[in-house]
């Protein structure tokens, strides 16, 4: 892998500072110096109009829920299609210029690896596998007849893993320690009731202080971290009593259980663009009407939620949460956020923040000497228009560990 210069674009770092004009040079994957370079500079890639900034990162994808919902629930989907549909949708992350995803539920080790070792196009993966639920609880899709020792036949070993159930603490830490051994990074559990369920309400809790405690233990153990799904105050702040590290949605959440996850460094990653998504056509995710109806109300309480958190200070990241086939638009996530706060305030979201929850702070999300080579040009400046965000045309080139991984120049 040689030397790249990026010369003549706009950057924006992803630190959240004012972009500037500042050649970029890349050596074996990783950004070596800001600024004109006196040495031989190998390849040189005219970025002059273009606007640069990091890598984007989805910190709540499901690249298992590639394929229409409810046929793949009921068996109506072969497994060679579910796996053409999961390594569409990465690569379609790619091309909307997102160089590192988090897997918030539904995959096995065995999409990770693939793509890590280059057999499909795709972001980096860092995955949970398989969610953790409780018996009928968030995460179970089966039909109600259906009994329930036979989810876990719905598995597709090394592919698809939507969620374990457990009935108690010993059960869940059997689950946690299979989900490791499956390649999970991280883990998730449901805390609460979900959108996306045929048995329980939003404001339903899940698992109890003690058991998550047993997650966050296993977890501890491995030098990771529990993230939770989570819609309701008391959900969240039973995760935040049992040690875990982050919360999805949010949706309801309040002043007092803001400022409590603010005061143990727990974070948050709202989700607006699944939700934008299914109040538009939730049949183009195939689910049905019901689902429609359940998440009515929920922008405007998740939009209430994120001004709660910046108020008191809990780190926010951004996730897309999108579902079924349509999830190309990934970065419209971006636009949405850049409406609530500010153009940087989303992209800074998306790198810096993003990566910092991910663990990999410093590694990725920012454009400095010594990060990995993610970088993305912008066809304008997204800061200006933040529309263009949501169009994966308007990546027209994408850079990962170096690698030129898409070029539409």
């Amino acid at each position: 892998m040689g030397r790249l210069q990026v010369v003549g674009a706009v950057v924006a770092d992803g630190t959240g500072r004012d972009p500037i004009d500042v050649d970029v040079t890349v050596e074996d994957g990783r950004i070596i110096q800001l600024g004109a370079s006196d040495d031989e500079p190998g390849e040189r890639l005219d970025a002059g109009g273009l606007t640069m900034t990091p890598g984007l990162i989805d910190a709540h994808v499901h690249l298992g829920l590639s394929s229409p919902i409810q046929p793949q629930f009921s068996f109506q989907i072969s497994a060679a299609e579910i796996a053409a549909d999961i390594f569409a949708t990465a690569g379609a992350a790619l091309d909307a210029g997102f160089t590192t995803v988090r897997d918030t539920g539904g995959i096995d080790g065995g999409v990770v690896t693939t793509i890590a070792k280059g057999k499909v196009r795709g972001p980096r993966v860092l995955s949970c596998g398989p969610v953790q639920c409780q018996i009928g609880g968030h995460g179970y899709y089966g039909a109600d007849w259906e009994p329930t020792e036979l989810w876990s036949g719905h598995h597709l070993p090394g592919l698809c893993a939507l969620s374990m159930m457990s009935g108690n603490a010993d059960e869940l830490r059997g689950n946690v320690r299979e989900a490791f051994r499956r390649g999970a990074s991280f883990l998730k559990l449901c805390v609460t009731g979900g959108v996306v369920s045929a048995h329980d309400r939003l404001t339903d809790t899940q698992f109890t202080v003690e058991e998550i405690a047993v997650a966050v233990q296993e977890a501890a153990a491995r030098g990771t971290y529990v993230t939770v799904h989570a819609h309701n105050n008391e959900g969240i702040r039973n995760a935040v009593e049992a040690g875990a590290r982050c919360v999805e949605h949010g949706t309801d959440l309040d002043e007092p259980t803001a400022t409590l996850m603010a005061m143990r460094g727990v974070a948050l990653v709202p989700t607006f663009a699944v939700v934008e998504r299914l109040l538009h056509d939730s049949a183009e995710a195939g689910l049905g009407e019901s689902v429609r109806d359940r998440v009515l109300g929920v922008r405007e309480r998740m939009t209430e939620a994120l001004a709660a958190a910046k108020e008191a200070g809990v780190r926010i990241g951004l996730g897309s949460d999108l579902i079924g086939p349509a999830q190309a638009r990934r970065g419209k996530e971006l636009s949405l956020r850049a409406a609530l706060e500010t153009p940087m305030e989303a992209l800074v979201a998306a790198t810096r923040t993003n990566a910092d929850i991910l663990g990999l702070s410093g590694q990725v999300g920012v454009i400095t000497p010594g990060a990995q080579a993610d970088l993305v040009l912008w066809n304008g400046n997204p800061l200006e228009d933040p529309e263009l965000f949501s169009d994966p045309t308007n990546a027209v080139l994408v850079i990962q560990a170096g690698q030129i991984v898409k070029d539409l120049r």
